[in-house]
């Protein structure tokens, strides 16, 4: 016999073992136990035996017999009879799906269904404070459908089942807020993943509607996991996921058919499903019909399980329209009441319908709209222009309209635009105006209840080419702006989304409470199809009523320029082509304005780019900021990562080539309130590339995402390309996700304005202040802009990078924020970072080394250059190499210094004996005129002549006797002497002495 496991068999063991036991007890009666079938075998065979029911002790069960093959299954709405092994039909009132289940009541948690929370404990470990609990995070049943949980934790919702064949799971599921990361996917019994990849990531809904998720089952034990992970960097809500009917198909057998749930019925044998009852009728669970209300006191919406009192009518059961425009040019107010009515007119304090039929002077048509013979407004042909209240006129000669799309007046919706109502749940609300129009604004309608979706889409098929727009690029090929208002007393959010070539649906900005009358605009960087939708909630608790119909919004104007098939309110100047042209509109190459005078076009001036607004005069070229140039298409200024600039009477020469490839700087960890751990991504294009943006941040979530980024690069839907681009990125470890996911990438930095040298940069609110300067060397800062609005940053986003000479770092260095900012940016809209790198150092030049001499050595000097203390530059010029010179001993000059010195002093004494007997000759001279002059008493014979003589030698000699010392001149001066004193001086003449 073959083998087969413990389980089935036990029912066999116990009879065969314990028979004398069992003869003691009560024989068992047909309803005191039931069949069931073994475990399957190892060739796939089974058996069928009788098991007492839950409190039944009987003996004398009926004996296993052979049992259906393990691969049997019934048809749908059939179900396997065991007693008979046979399959039979459905009862009315209940159904079978043959070999699936379903699940579509969601009262309470279905048998099998387990919920598992979880958060990171590793968050206590940075911060030191323990994460908040996720104990009480859950996936919560609401009747119709199961509901995520809205916080941060990771929570799933298991269901495991063993399939003896291959088969498939679907659900329906409602995916709004890419806040919350939402994935589906499948184990085996040793935890190892079957499902691929592109299964696992479940893509956000479509305008709000109800997607279907199918994924195929194989063979064995399929454990099914469908997770939520909310992203709460702030205090923003998300919106939870919402699944209902799950679908398991691969069962071996259905047993037993499922009654319909409340609200449903089956009114035929054999149904595979049950059937919604229709409005104002009710059901109980297993219906065969449904009942219907007493409709003068009762309602219900479809598929209730119960019909509801109709209370008195009030203001919120109706609302106003204004007819089409009559031939006089007139429209009438009409009330209606809001439709179903669920409200009586004849209860106390019931309001009565006000009269219709007011008359009211028409709005005018929507500029570049005319009104023609009827009373509608059509279009203005290609080539006029109108704005609104007169007829299309032509655009004179030398112009061309401007296309696009006003809406001010709210006669009539748009025939690009369409309005619709969505309910999470399974009422549906189609039939309801989801926007009314009203005159001067379009508003939010009364949906069927106060968690409806209320929906209005605006279809672009497409923007004008770069090729087709005078002078622009593919920069921006338009813009929508809207101006609102929202007007609540509950918790009401307006979504505006947008999608791009029909594929997934955005949330680009959302406006949560009451809004003062505000203008919101959204930049189109990619020609594409694109379809805008304004979404609007009064509230998000499941509340199946009208309770807040007074809370709208309400929608004054939207504009969208350029549109491809437009129709224009003005006209503006345009290039002209050549006579042969006729003198016909041309479009401007990139990068050209129009000249006034000749109306042609004419290339921007070198170091501009031409404003993507205004392209009709030289002015519309404007100057490119400093330390920065045009690109070749004059369309953004960029950094060629060169620049000079004058310092301290220095001039400083900066090379920043090294740092053109995109940088990335990782901020973080940071941690949200239930442990999720996440980092902040930074990736900086700072100069070079020709201006092209060559930073990329992309929103990751699935694998498939990057593949259809990969295949089809115009997608813009998924990732930003611009200077400076944010990502916030959970690592795989955080949540045990398989890869790291990135979402919320936006674009910091989509235009370079320019750098200064450790000064603010007009026109920019970042202050540079931020890093206090270290050196000498000033740090060069880089000023950028990004012209994405929000609601917080309405003037767009601001980022200066701070590049610092540091000798020390090398290569790209190190990239840091503010201490006091830790994310970049303390008011999320002005980032600024410090860029600290040897290659932000100006390039060397001869002013930053010494040249230092040697002393002479054997006839060799050398002469060495070193750098200055500390060395604050980089490249540029090298070092010069060590010089070595022949030079004379020092001993030669030392032996020609000595010989000038004894030269010079020779003759300093000759000079001094020549000048000294001189002077002995005047003295004597002069001692004898005083003695002629004093020898009068004596008789001696005058001499001939005191003075010499022509003819006579001067060179007498001189005898002096008795000559006084100075000493002895000192004493007789002393003694006052009044006689004459004299030196006896002997003198010699050539005449004879007669004395």
């Amino acid at each position: 016999m073959p083998f087969f496991c413990w389980t089935g068999c036990f029912a066999i063991c116990l009879q065969l073992l314990l028979g004398t036991a069992l003869s003691n007890l009560p024989t068992c009666n047909e309803g005191d136990y039931h069949y069931e079938y073994t475990e399957c075998d190892s060739t796939g065979s089974r058996w069928r035996v009788a098991v007492p029911n839950e409190g039944k002790s009987c003996a004398n069960l009926p004996d296993p017999v052979k049992g259906k093959d393990c691969t049997f299954s019934c048809d749908s709405g059939q179900y396997l009879d065991i007693k008979n092994q046979s399959c039979s039909e459905c009862s009315a009132g209940t159904y079978s799906l043959g070999t699936g289940i379903k699940f579509d009541e969601w009262d309470e948690l279905p048998s099998g269904f387990n919920n598992v929370a979880t958060f990171m404990e590793t968050a206590a470990d940075f911060t030191g404070n323990r994460p908040d609990s996720c104990d009480n995070s859950s996936w919560i049943p609401k009747g119709n459908y199961i509901e995520s949980n809205r916080d941060d934790c990771t929570v799933s919702l298991i269901y495991a089942v063993h399939l003896k064949k291959a088969g498939s799971v679907s659900f329906d599921y409602q995916y709004l807020d890419n806040n919350i990361f939402f994935e589906f996917f499948i184990q085996n019994d040793q935890c190892q993943e079957t499902s691929s990849s592109a299964d696992k990531w479940v893509k956000l809904s479509d305008n709000g509607e109800w997607m279907h998720h199918t994924v195929l089952l194989k063979s064995g034990t399929n454990i099914m996991y469908w997770r939520t992970t909310g992203i709460l960097l702030g205090s923003k809500v998300v919106k939870p996921v919402l699944i209902k009917n799950i679908t398991i198909e691969g069962v071996a057998y259905t047993s037993e058919c499922f009654p319909c749930k409340p609200g449903t019925y089956s009114d035929t044998a054999g149904s595979s499903s049950c059937k919604l009852c229709p409005r104002n009728t009710f059901s109980d669970k297993g219906a065969k019909e449904c009942i219907a209300c007493n409709l003068n006191t009762q309602y219900s919406d479809e598929g209730s399980s119960k019909c509801l009192d109709r209370p008195p009518c009030t203001n919120k059961d109706l609302f106003q329209i204004h007819t089409v425009c009559d031939m006089e040019g007139k429209t009438q107010i009409m009330y209606k009441w809001i439709e179903p009515k669920t409200c009586r007119e004849d209860l106390p304090g019931a309001i009565q319908l006000p009269a219709s039929g007011q008359k009211e002077a028409c709005p005018p048509c929507n500029p570049g709209f005319y009104t023609n013979e009827t009373s509608a407004c059509s279009p203005c042909p290609f080539g006029t222009y109108s704005d609104g209240k007169q007829e299309c006129k032509k655009c004179a000669a030398g112009t061309e309209p401007v296309l696009g799309f006003e809406y001010k007046w709210w006669n009539k919706l748009p025939s690009n635009m369409k309005t619709s109502c969505f309910n999470v749940g399974n009422s549906k609300c189609d039939g309801m105006n989801g926007w009314e129009v009203a005159g001067d604004h379009v508003q939010s309608g009364s949906g069927g209840s106060d968690n409806d979706y209320l929906l209005l889409n605006l279809h672009i098929p497409g923007f004008k080419s770069p090729t087709s727009m005078t002078g622009t690029n593919d920069a921006e090929v338009g813009r929508i702006t809207f101006v609102f208002e929202t007007i609540c007393t509950a918790d009401c959010v307006l979504y505006f989304m947008v999608d791009v070539n029909r594929k997934t649906t955005s949330v680009v900005e959302s406006w949560g409470g009451n809004r003062e009358k505000q203008s919101y605009t959204h930049i189109i960087p990619k020609n594409a199809t694109y379809m805008f939708t304004w979404a609007f909630q009064r509230t998000n608790q499941a509340k199946f009523s009208r309770g807040y119909i007074n809370d709208v919004v309400k929608i004054y104007s939207i504009t969208v320029s350029n549109v491809m098939d437009g129709v224009a309110s003005t006209c503006r100047a345009c290039a002209m082509g050549s006579q042969q042209l006729r003198s016909s509109c041309v479009p401007c190459p990139a990068g050209h304005y129009i000249d006034k005078e000749s109306s042609t076009c004419k290339e921007c001036p070198v170091n501009t780019y031409l404003s993507s607004h205004q392209v009709y005069g030289k002015e519309a070229c404007i100057p490119c900021g400093p330390a920065s140039r045009s690109n070749k298409d004059h369309s953004a200024c960029f950094s060629d990562c060169s620049w000079s600039v004058i310092h301290e009477n220095q001039s400083l020469i900066y090379n920043f080539n090294s740092l053109s490839s995109v940088t990335t700087l990782t901020n973080g960890p940071s941690f949200t309130s239930k442990g999720t751990k996440y980092f902040h991504v930074f990736n900086i294009s700072l100069c070079g590339n020709g201006g092209e943006r060559m930073a990329v941040c992309t929103d990751n979530i699935t694998d498939v995402t990057a593949k259809d980024m990969e295949g089809e690069p115009e997608d813009i839907s998924n990732f930003v390309k611009t200077f400076v681009c944010q990502s916030t990125v959970i690592p795989s470890d955080s949540k045990g996700f398989r890869t790291a996911l990135s979402s919320q990438s936006v674009s910091l930095a989509d235009s370079f304005l320019g750098a200064t040298a450790s000064t603010s940069l007009n026109g920019t609110n970042i202050k540079p202040d931020a890093f206090p300067a270290v050196n000498k060397i000033p740090d060069i800062n880089f000023y950028f802009k990004s012209s994405a609005v929000t609601s917080s940053c309405e003037k767009g986003r601001a980022t200066v990078i701070s590049l610092r000479c540091n000798p020390t770092k090398l290569g790209h260095g190190d990239i840091s924020v503010p201490r006091s900012c830790p994310a970049g940016t303390c008011d999320g809209c002005n980032f600024h970072f410090l860029w600290e790198t040897a290659e932000a150092c100006p390039l060397c030049t001869e002013n930053d080394y010494q040249k230092i001499e040697g002393a002479c050595r054997k006839g060799q000097q050398e002469t060495h250059y070193v750098w200055n203390e500390p060395k604050l530059c980089m490249k540029g010029i090298p070092l010069p190499e060590k010089r070595t010179a022949a030079c004379e001993s020092i001993d030669f000059w030392l032996k020609v210094g000595a010989g000038i010195g004894a030269f010079v002093a020779v003759l300093l004494v000759a000079l001094t004996c020549y000048f000294w007997k001189k002077n002995q000759k005047l003295e004597y001279k002069y001692s004898k005129l005083i003695m002629t002059a004093n020898s009068k008493e004596c008789e001696l014979p005058a001499p001939d002549s005191c003075a010499i003589m022509e003819g006579e030698d001067n060179d007498d000699d001189v005898v002096y006797s008795n000559k006084q010392s100075i000493l002895g001149k000192l004493k007789s001066l002393a003694t006052k002497d009044k006689e004459h004193s004299f030196e006896s001086v002997q003198l010699k003449s050539s005449r004879p002495q007669h004395i």
